[in-house]
């Protein structure tokens, strides 16, 4: 099995505490992504719909969960569609799960063929006063190809105009937010496992390597470790390459006396690492690199001890471009007197930006920019990456680093401790 089991009170626990969200006399419905079409008759690889999979467990398209908690019958509070299997669907893709397999993933008892989803909302859906349907509403999402989900809301409503619908996604993104034990459980064994690809690239690294190669010996041992692979598309980037914030091409040849730029991440059952690392190609830091490199490494290390409970991210953004321009200064990127009569916030972020032009984090999770209300302060247990990072285009130098913490009572937990991350630990690691 390529995956550990995961337990399935997770998702027994995920939709109880949904189902107490809801209005009275509701009925949720969430479908299953589409498997994407590419050209002839190629599809792309099949990624479930995070928000279904939280519920369920269950990797597998054409499939549906239906909750009704005021449901007359008890056998109608949960039901569970999944796609049919036979015998030419196991020659030509694989078993698909039987309905005693879903009910034992998904803890769900009453499992149905999707087939016979239509009847079963033709027959609840009369009983319901609201029907809560879902959408994609991250605040990064561009909706530009219509999903399984967005067609049946229009079904829906053509259908019974007269209900009252509510949205599902807010709901799960405040549930989503708060890690569960099975999930860090995940997301500690998606890390470890980019730990292992980050200590193998750096016995691999030396001039003249490819940043393709580079990404090859970060997939291969992901693989190895039976992660799918690439949680998101690897950027490896060399030299000037590392100042373009989401360069993906990998194309370049590493010089000597360049710094490799490596943000990857491994994923793990769906749940997602997400690294960056900075290294000298020929495995020792200048002088000016190295300074560079200790002033990303205070300003993670600052944000860190801030990234508390209680703080919003607007306000957390605002601490932490102080910092930066504290540390830019340092550098000669900009002048103390600009600093200085840089009086309000919006003053300070076009001063800085030139050089730290993103955010410094983000949540993680089933997603890698994980969902999240706009601006929810910060609380105990969530996961954020945290990732400054300083760009010189005309010095063609460019460092981010980044770690994984989880929001703990008293302090933050790094999940990727035992890192080489100090200048000194990564020299000596690339020297073997």
């Amino acid at each position: 099995m390529r995956y550990d089991p995961i337990d399935p009170a997770f998702f027994k626990r995920n939709r109880a505490r949904l189902a107490e969200m809801l209005k009275p006399g509701s009925l949720l419905i969430i479908h299953a992504n589409d498997v994407l079409p590419t050209n002839a008759d190629g599809s792309l690889p099949f990624r479930q719909n995070n928000d279904l999979f939280y519920l369920t467990g269950v990797d597998q398209e054409e499939t549906v969960i239906v909750l009704f908690p005021d449901a007359q019958q008890e056998a109608d509070r949960e039901i569970l569609f999944v796609r049919e299997t036979s015998d030419l669907i196991a020659v030509w893709e694989g078993e698909k799960l039987s309905k005693s397999g879903a009910s034992e993933v998904s803890g769900v008892k009453n499992v149905q063929w999707s087939e016979s989803f239509e009847s079963a909302l033709h027959r609840l859906a009369p009983q319901a006063e609201n029907l809560y349907l879902h959408t994609n509403e991250h605040l990064r999402a561009t909706n530009i190809v219509e999903t399984r989900n967005a067609r049946f809301i229009t079904e829906c409503q053509a259908r019974y105009p007269l209900h009252r619908y509510e949205r599902s996604a807010p709901l799960l993104s405040k549930l989503r937010m708060i890690k569960d034990a099975e999930e860090i459980k995940f997301l500690q064994k998606a890390i470890d496992i980019t730990a292992a690809g980050f200590r193998r690239v750096l016995g691999f690294i030396k001039p003249g390597v490819g940043e393709w190669e580079i990404e090859a010996e970060y997939l291969h041992e992901f693989v190895r470790r039976k992660s799918r692979g690439f949680a998101y598309q690897p950027i490896i980037g060399s030299g000037k390459n590392g100042c373009v914030l989401h360069y993906l091409e990998n194309e370049s040849v590493c010089r000597a006396g360049e710094l490799v730029l490596m943000d990857v991440g491994a994923e793990y059952g769906n749940w997602n690492a997400d690294m960056t690392r900075t290294v000298p190609v020929s495995g020792t830091f200048t002088a000016r690199q190295a300074d560079v490199y200790n002033a990303v490494l205070r300003v993670m290390r600052g944000a860190n001890e801030i990234l508390r409970p209680g703080l919003t991210p607007v306000e957390y953004q605002e601490k932490v471009i102080v910092m930066m321009a504290k540390e830019l200064i340092g550098l000669g990127l900009i002048a103390q007197k600009d600093a200085e009569q840089a009086k309000t916030a919006d003053e300070k972020r076009d001063l800085v930006k030139k050089y730290f032009m993103h955010g410094t984090s983000h949540h993680l999770g089933l997603d890698v920019h994980d969902v999240s209300p706009f601006n929810a302060p910060f609380q105990v247990g969530m996961v954020f990456t945290i990732e400054p990072g300083i760009y010189i285009p005309e010095e063609a130098l460019a460092v981010r680093i980044e770690d994984n913490v989880l929001i703990g009572e008293k302090e933050n937990i790094n999940l990727f401790s035992n890192f080489p991350i100090e200048i000194a630990e990564i020299e000596a690691a690339m020297k073997g």
